[in-house]
């Protein structure tokens, strides 16, 4: 397990002990609340994706224990509790964070787990934690498929799930009156890539339904190289390409499609690309439609909560915050306010995992992005609202900026509580409110 742990604060007590002192604890004070926080440290989706979001927990964490965060974010710590960060690399499959997680509870003692970017590694860490009664935030991982086929009482997800990017694409495409005959796929072989490329067809058939299915490309996780698919993608180019490849498997895509033409011969639409952005620079071509799984980064709305968050971020790491930190950032400052609300109902005490569990069932709070509301999965699923754009380069500013930007309210690209995301979509949206 790669991890960073905090220093250890047992030198002084044993000092003490071996000169036979007495040693107590100062009046009114608390232990610490320690957090697991897992994302990818390496591997193909650290630079991009799985880094950012550490660095995000960072700078949030110090602002916290700092007492340095806006209001209702303001009181140091978790209500007073040092936050102690432990974090692990999520890099290894899943039957490896399973067993890290189970370190986390059962060896770091941490009072909860924030964390996981792969859809697999959710769906595998999900009931385990669930089976031990332990607090687990979801922060990221795309697949509807975690509340949707389990009710779950200690599990979490603060993030809208991956069927919000798609139906939002398929709306934007609609918004900007653009002329869709045939689509191309290009999405990665396991639960995120399948979940979205289906998302994306079932909304396509429900606004575009004369468009026809062409190319059907489903590359490993982690193929790194794309040759046979760009063939494939040019020899027979369709009106929109869309793809759900993320992190270093994105990047290598665009470096090696757009050489090529791709995005010269079709509209490439990307379900969750903008954490792609700072990396690429120039290389991201123009014109491509892009969502970033919610109203992050340069899409995010302009908030004191936003600009507070954004300049934190961006003054620390020298570049601005994309859809890994900011999913992050609004898990833990969630986690903060239900500690918080936790300990209010508990006498001051540092909540357990039930406590903490029932505060953040059904919760809402602001985040940088926006409102989040635990109205899915009986209180355990967030929805949120989103964004998307197309990408121009500015010399300038040496970057890529977002341009012709729409917004979607929560209720316009979520399902509602008592559907599944497939069933809705096929209901033609039933009760969506745009």
């Amino acid at each position: 397990m790669k991890r960073i742990q905090p220093v250890p604060r047992l030198a002084a007590l044993a000092s003490a002990v071996a000169l036979g002192l007495a040693v107590q604890a100062p009046a009114g004070a608390q232990e610490s609340f320690r957090v697991g926080i897992v994302s990818f440290l390496s591997g193909q989706a650290a630079e991009s994706f799985g880094i950012p979001a550490v660095d995000g927990a960072k700078v949030l964490i110090e602002a916290f224990n700092a007492g340095q965060a806006p209001a209702p974010y303001d009181k140091k710590g978790f209500g007073g509790l040092t936050i102690e960060p432990i974090y692990v690399d999520e890099a290894g499959g899943a039957t490896k964070q399973v067993q890290e997680l189970k370190n986390l509870y059962d060896r770091e003692k941490v009072d909860a787990v924030v964390g996981y970017v792969s859809s697999g590694d959710c769906l595998a860490v999900a009931p385990a934690a669930e089976e031990m009664k332990r607090f687990l935030i979801l922060y990221d991982c795309g697949t509807p498929r975690i509340f949707e086929e389990r009710d779950y009482e200690y599990v979490f997800r603060t993030a809208a799930h991956g069927a919000m990017d798609n139906v939002s694409l398929g709306r934007y495409l609609k918004a900007i009156d653009m002329k869709v005959e045939s689509i191309n796929f290009i999405n990665q072989d396991y639960a995120w890539g399948h979940d979205s490329q289906r998302d994306f067809e079932l909304t396509m058939a429900q606004l575009y339904p004369e468009a026809k299915k062409q190319q059907d490309l489903r590359p490993k996780f982690g193929a790194g190289q794309y040759g046979t698919e760009i063939s494939a993608l040019l020899s027979k180019p369709a009106d929109v390409t869309h793809s759900s490849l993320w992190g270093g498997d994105l990047q290598a895509f665009v470096l090696q499609a757009s050489p090529r033409g791709v995005m010269k011969r079709s509209q490439l639409v990307l379900s969750a690309g903008d954490h792609v952005l700072p990396g690429l620079g120039d290389k991201m071509p123009d014109g491509v439609i892009l969502g970033a799984r919610g109203a992050y980064g340069l899409m995010s709305p302009d908030t004191p909560l936003n600009r507070w968050w954004f300049d934190l971020y961006e003054k620390k790491h020298g570049v601005y915050p994309v859809q890994a930190p900011y999913r992050m950032a609004q898990a833990l400052l969630g986690l903060k306010l239900v500690v918080e609300k936790a300990m209010a109902a508990n006498g001051g005490k540092k909540p357990d995992s039930a406590q903490l569990a029932a505060a953040l069932k059904g919760f809402e709070w602001e985040s940088p992005a926006g409102v989040i509301r635990m109205a899915n999965g009986n209180g355990h699923q967030a929805i949120q609202e989103t964004a998307i754009g197309r990408t121009k380069y500015d010399p300038e500013k040496k970057r890529v900026e977002l341009v012709d930007i729409r917004r979607f309210p929560a209720e316009c690209v979520n399902p509602p509580p008592d559907m599944k995301a497939e069933d809705w979509i096929k209901s033609g949206f039933k009760g969506a409110k745009c």
